[in-house]
């Protein structure tokens, strides 16, 4: 081997953050503040403000390899926090504040966070469980000054903890490209929640990637609201993808509604946005019930879970707006595959290409490799037909769960198991079938259950639907479908059995339909586990 004489500059985040200040430095970002106003700066004002932030971390004895958390939303001073510690060479550790107490607790245990900053709506949170923070030291409220309170935590304030600091240049740290840089932690939807530790290197490689064409194909041009949560997989890498392509920021801090996010897609502008399939179901149904349009939206990224047919073909007839769907995982870092076209896909027609970008999760990207694995270890053809279990690997995927002795691999190949069944098709495109814990086995066959509910959310009146495995005492398993519905709307169980009968093959029928709120996770997903529980006898 001969060594390439090329420079060798690592990977780190202030790199991202640099550019963004010296390409994009008059570029704005408009945040939501709890405090229910809007800020205003732009990604020069960002730099400054974030440079203010780490000199006041370093004042607070925060050194390199330190864990520090933050329980805050989607807002400008989250944002900071997302470059000043990582760019110190500590490891910033999201907590989800939708996680159970007993899990929060774990979670900032586990990581041994040394400062906790948090936004005021998380106050009464903290007051109750700080006691039980062992390695917590320090308490920053991330608030106005005019509107601080300590509390019983004696929380030093944001803005009087960075305003007495210099915005002027910092000689951001340089170190190994591979440091830990962001700690995020899965939904514990099984047994604790598990650390996914992110370093510079994957996080700027996945900041290049996700913005190509292939994938986001965000440009200088995009106006970007992400509605995925920056505490949940650092919001699907939104916060670096913009600065790197130079795109307006708007951040909608914890405002999810539908009229809160109409005022900010309208008023500024946004082209381009993402999030949970259920935060765009009240968003479509509160536009049909006001008139109102879309504004300059143009594109919708889906993800966390299975995209309604219906949703996006409402999004496109309706307004214009196209639908992504997207897969992966917080130990993805998260992106996997995006759902764009191909001109091999193109060629088939509107109708074909419509076809696979709403009932597939996406396509190959660079930097993610897939394949599929049968039970007997073999590898699956690519036919779009045969199904098994997920693997994936690349520069952006687990190696090893945070404080666990053992790698996440299946294999010395390096391969990680999803725990997703899926198929890939000869144009590179992947379908997820179900979650190895949620596909249906019965009488030796197995039901979909993702497919089983995007057939029946369809069904006039169905906010959202869920299909959960019942114990059968003749089949093993049957599907029982759980039916939430929109508000002041009425569906009963022949009407929702009467739209599925020419839909679905015979024995894919529930065996009941239901009606109850359906519960989800701390990520937005529906929690089947609590489902399975609560109806376990139904059809005994």
């Amino acid at each position: 081997m001969i060594p390439g004489l090329m420079q060798d500059v690592p990977l780190l985040t202030t790199a991202i953050l640099t550019h963004a200040e010296t390409a994009h430095g008059r570029v704005e970002i408009v945040s939501r503040t709890v405090e229910g106003r809007l800020h205003r700066y732009d990604y020069a004002g960002l730099a400054a403000r974030t440079r203010q932030l780490a000199r006041a971390l370093q004042g607070l004895g925060v050194k390199s390899g330190d864990r520090i958390a933050s329980l805050a939303w989607n807002t400008h001073r989250h944002m900071e926090l997302f470059y000043a510690v990582p760019g110190l060479g500590a490891v910033l550790n999201t907590v989800n504040p939708r996680l159970f107490d007993d899990q929060i607790v774990y979670v900032l245990e586990h990581a041994e966070s040394t400062v906790l900053f948090y936004d005021r709506t998380f106050a009464p949170l903290v007051e109750r469980l700080a006691d039980r923070f062992t390695t917590v030291k320090t308490f920053v409220l991330m608030s106005d000054a005019d509107s601080h309170d300590a509390g019983a935590v004696g929380a030093l304030n944001y803005e009087t903890l960075i305003g007495p600091e210099s915005d002027a240049a910092f000689a951001w740290p340089r170190f190994d490209e591979n440091a830990g840089a962001f700690l995020c932690y899965t939904s514990g939807t099984t047994g604790d929640p598990k650390g996914v530790l992110y370093s510079h290197r994957a996080v700027v490689l996945h900041g290049m990637a996700a913005g190509l064409a292939s994938a986001f194909g965000l440009t200088a041009f995009d106006v970007v609201m992400p509605c995925s949560s920056l505490y949940h997989a650092t919001a699907w890498g939104l916060p670096f993808i913009c600065p790197i392509n130079g795109c307006k920021l708007v951040l909608p801090a914890e405002k999810m509604d539908p009229a809160s996010l109409q005022e900010l897609i309208v008023g500024e502008g946004v082209t381009f946005s993402g999030g949970v399939p259920t935060i765009w179901t009240m968003y479509l149904d509160w536009l049909a019930q006001t008139g109102q349009d879309v504004g300059a939206l143009k594109r919708v990224i889906i993800g966390g879970s299975a995209v309604p047919r219906a949703m996006a073909e409402t999004f496109k007839v309706k307004h214009g707006v196209q639908v992504l769907q997207i897969w992966g995982m917080t130990e993805t870092c998260p992106l996997g595959v995006v759902a764009t076209p191909t001109p091999s896909i193109a060629a088939l027609g509107e109708d074909q290409v419509d076809e696979v970008i709403w009932t597939r999760q996406g396509r190959l990207q660079f930097g993610i490799e897939l394949k599929i694995m049968l039970e007997d270890g073999s590898e699956a053809p690519r036919d779009g037909e045969t199904s098994g279990a997920l693997m994936v690997r690349g520069p952006w995927t687990i190696r090893r769960y945070f404080r666990k002795e053992d790698d996440a691999l299946l294999d010395g190949g390096g391969w990680f198991d999803t725990g997703d069944i899926a198929t890939l098709d000869e144009h590179g495109f992947m379908r997820i079938t179900d979650r190895a814990k949620d596909v249906i086995k019965t009488g030796g066959e197995w039901i979909s259950s993702i497919d089983l509910e995007n057939i029946a959310v369809a069904c006039p009146g169905v906010k959202i639907a869920a299909v959960v495995g019942i114990p059968h005492p003749k089949w093993e398993e049957r599907p029982l479908l759980v039916i939430e519905t929109h508000e002041g709307r009425t569906v009963t169980r022949d009407e929702v059995l009467d739209y599925l009968r020419p839909r679905i093959v015979k024995w894919w029928m529930p065996d009941d339909v239901v009606f109850a709120a359906v519960p989800l996770t701390a990520t937005g997903k529906i929690d089947k586990k609590t489902l399975r529980a609560a109806w376990n006898g139904h059809l005994s």
